[in-house]
């Protein structure tokens, strides 16, 4: 069976005539005249219109995203799963300003929950490459390692939205 390629036109047996267009491994997605988008099975029955060919994607971008989605996983530790406590779930974060003439900005926590563990995960990331450095002297990734842990210690305030406590922020430690 020879794969068919995006923009071939096909008549189905149930949806009437239709335009591939897209391709994956297992099936077709066909744009019908009269029924609009429909993926059927690539060995459904049906008759061939017109077949298009050397336009066929074997592997779809759903495909590969979740491929790739599921390397990352397993060879990154950024790719942590981190949960905001469930007392602030669905909130939100009011910002007013000190002048009552202009308006204030809602933010809803959840985003700004997300955008707090992205900087977390950018620091830790930021730490992996001073650490790799072999352009780094030992002194310098000293140096840049304390910035690095003021930044968590900065960050220690939103604490209070992490559900786990080994998730949250960790700063110097006073000895």
């Amino acid at each position: 069976m020879k794969l068919l390629g995006i923009s071939s036109r096909i008549n189905h047996p149930e949806y009437g005539k239709g335009v591939v267009t897209n391709v994956t491994s297992k099936h077709y997605w066909v744009t019908f005249i009269d029924n609009g988008l429909e993926t059927i099975d690539i060995d459904s029955e049906f008759e061939v219109i017109e077949a298009a060919e050397d336009d066929v994607d074997t592997v779809s971008f759903f495909d590969v995203e979740s491929s790739l989605v599921e390397i990352l996983k397993k060879y990154s530790d950024v790719s942590e799963v981190v949960h905001i406590a469930d007392k602030w779930k669905g909130g939100k974060l009011i910002l007013e300003p000190g002048d009552t003439s202009l308006q204030s900005k809602e933010v809803p926590i959840d985003s700004f929950f997300h955008k707090i563990t992205m900087v977390r995960d950018r620091l830790r990331v930021m730490e992996q490459k001073i650490n790799s450095s072999k352009n780094l002297d030992e002194q310098e990734k000293i140096d840049l390692q304390q910035y690095i842990t003021r930044s968590y210690g900065s960050l220690t305030t939103f604490n209070v939205m992490f559900k786990l406590k080994d998730q949250q922020f960790k700063g110097q430690s006073s000895k």
